[in-house]
C-alpha cells in the first residue's frame, strides 16, 4: 500500500498597489522648524517686556513708592531730559574713554603674559605663579593704593580697569593654548611646520575660542571695575552722575545710569559675538534646539 503525497500548493499573497494618499502620511516637521514660527527676537524680548509691565503696575498702584524705585515712565522721562541737556552723552563719552584705555592695556598685558606662559615652559615658571597670586587679590581693594601711587586723576581709574581685564583674559588664553590637542602638534611637525608655523597655524587658531570667551568675560569685568573707579574721587563720567544722584536721593537718575551701563555692556558683548562669528567660521558648534 503506497501513500502518495500531494505536492504542496503555494499560495501567493494578493499584493495590490497602495497609493500614498491611502496611507494618509503626514510630513515630519523638525522641532526647530516648529519653533521658528515664533520669531526669536519676539521670544527674547517677552521676558523684559513682562518685567517692565509688572514694574509699571507696581509703581502705578503705589506698591512700589517713588523714593524706593522710580517708575519706568519717570525713568524714561529723566533719561530724555539728560540726553537733551547733554549731561548723559558727556558722561558716556568719558566712561567709554576710560573703558577703552583700560581694556586696551589689559588686552596687551593679559595676552602677552598668556602667550609667554603658554608657549614656553620657562615662561610658565616665571609668570604663572605670580599671576595666580595677584589674581586672588580683590582689585577693588587696590583703589586706595592706586590713588596714593597715581593721584586722583585718570590714571588710577584706568589702572583698576586694566587690572580687572588682565586676569580673566590671561586665564582663558593660557588655558586655550595648553588645551590644544597634542596630536595636532605632532601632525604639524610631521608636515614640516616650523616652530613659528605651529604657533601660527595650529596653536593660535586652537586657542582662539577660549580667547574670545576670555574677551567677553573681560568686558563684563571692565564695566564692573568702571563702576567702582568712577565712584571714588571722580568729577565726570556715569559713576559721578550716580554719586550725585545718591546724595540727592534721585533713584530715577541712578536707574538711568544703570540702564546706560547695561546697554553699553550689551553692545560690547554683541560686538564680540559678531567678531566670533567672523573669526570662528571654521569651527561649527552646537547652537541649541
Amino acid at each position: 500500500m503506497s501513500i502518495s503525497h500531494a505536492p504542496p500548493v503555494s499560495e501567493e499573497p494578493d499584493i495590490s498597489p497602495v497609493s500614498v494618499s491611502d496611507l494618509d502620511l503626514q510630513p515630519l516637521v523638525p522641532t526647530s522648524s516648529r519653533r521658528a514660527r515664533v520669531p526669536r527676537w519676539l521670544r527674547r524680548t517677552t521676558g523684559p517686556v513682562l518685567l517692565l509691565a509688572l514694574w509699571q503696575l507696581l509703581s502705578g498702584t503705589g506698591a512700589l513708592p517713588p523714593d524706593v524705585l522710580a517708575s519706568p515712565g519717570r525713568i524714561a522721562q529723566v533719561g530724555g531730559d539728560m540726553l537733551a541737556d547733554g549731561s548723559l552723552p558727556t558722561a558716556m563719552g568719558t566712561s567709554l574713554q576710560r573703558v577703552a584705555g583700560g581694556l586696551l592695556l589689559g588686552l596687551v598685558v593679559g595676552t602677552g603674559l598668556a602667550l609667554l606662559a603658554g608657549l614656553f615652559r620657562i615662561g610658565e615658571d616665571l609668570v604663572d605663579a605670580p599671576v595666580q597670586m595677584l589674581r586672588t587679590v580683590p582689585f577693588v581693594g587696590l583703589i586706595p593704593l592706586f590713588i596714593i601711587w597715581f593721584g586722583i586723576g585718570e590714571a588710577p581709574k584706568v589702572a583698576i580697569i586694566t587690572l580687572g581685564v588682565t586676569f580673566p583674559l590671561y586665564l582663558n588664553v593660557y588655558a586655550g593654548i595648553r588645551g590644544v590637542d597634542a596630536q595636532l602638534i605632532e601632525a604639524g611637525e610631521s608636515l614640516g611646520l616650523s616652530r613659528w608655523g605651529l604657533v601660527r597655524h595650529v596653536v593660535l587658531p586652537g586657542a582662539l575660542p577660549s580667547a574670545m570667551t576670555g574677551l567677553r568675560y573681560s568686558l563684563g569685568i571692565a564695566w564692573l571695575a568702571l563702576v567702582f573707579a568712577e565712584q571714588v574721587n571722580a568729577d565726570s563720567g556715569i559713576g559721578f552722575l550716580m554719586v550725585q544722584a545718591r546724595d540727592f536721593l534721585r533713584t530715577d537718575v541712578i536707574v538711568v545710569c544703570l540702564v546706560v551701563y547695561a546697554f553699553l555692556g550689551l553692545l560690547a558683548d554683541f560686538i564680540v559675538r559678531s567678531l566670533e562669528k567672523v573669526l570662528l567660521q571654521w569651527r561649527p558648534t552646537f547652537t541649541g534646539r
